[in-house]
């Protein structure tokens, strides 16, 4: 049976209406420590709130006390908290927005994490602009002519193959970073196939 939890990260609140109706939807928002003054401003009812603490309003942490999960463990950030709280929770998806904005740093630290999270989870994150999906496994993904789309390959050594992609590659690894960006779907969907991994595809909406 699928359980889906909204994970609310406290970046930047999301202005699009695709991660939008995902929290305005959700029966099960997971909230980042602060990230409750955001979604309190929006007036939408969160289901817990997990973290350190160190940014929650002293008003809202009484008002919400009774789904506030304290960790104070400082070895993972608060994105990695309320990702392993769903887990234990017996969650088994869990879709981030607000995980971007704000610090550059933060971004791209979420982002990166990903490919972790998928291992036990799984997993997408909403900005304001664009999907990220982690692979650990070749996959068809769904898109539309002239989508834009780009491709992260954390382990250099990762061979990739891209179908219905217009820069295509065959048996291709990146051995840098940018060099999978900036690509762009040919049709309604395209697919990539790759050896070792894990990979991180980004679609703008």
């Amino acid at each position: 049976m699928q359980k889906k939890a909204v994970i609310l990260a406290n970046g930047a609140f999301p202005t699009h209406e695709i991660p939008l109706k995902e929290l305005k939807n959700s029966k099960h928002i997971v909230c980042c420590d602060g990230a409750i003054n955001n979604l309190e401003e929006a007036k939408i009812e969160p289901y817990a709130i997990v973290g350190d603490l160190d940014s929650l309003d002293p008003d809202l942490k009484w008002k919400y006390r009774d789904i506030i999960y304290h960790f104070s463990n400082q070895d993972n950030n608060d994105l990695t908290k309320a990702v392993n709280w769903c887990l234990e929770n017996n969650f088994n998806e869990v879709v981030i927005v607000g995980a971007t904005g704000k610090r550059d740093d933060h971004m791209i630290g979420n982002i990166f994490l990903l490919p972790l999270y998928a291992k036990k989870i799984r997993v997408r994150m909403l900005t304001s602009y664009g999907i990220f999906t982690p692979i650990l496994r070749s996959k068809n993904f769904e898109s539309y002519t002239r989508q834009q789309v780009s491709i992260f390959s954390p382990n250099s050594n990762t061979s990739i193959t891209t179908a219905n992609l217009r820069y295509a590659l065959t048996s291709q690894k990146l051995d840098m970073m940018w060099q999978g960006t900036l690509n762009e779907s040919m049709g309604d969907s395209f697919r990539i196939e790759f050896e070792g991994g894990p990979l991180i595809i980004y679609q703008e909406y």
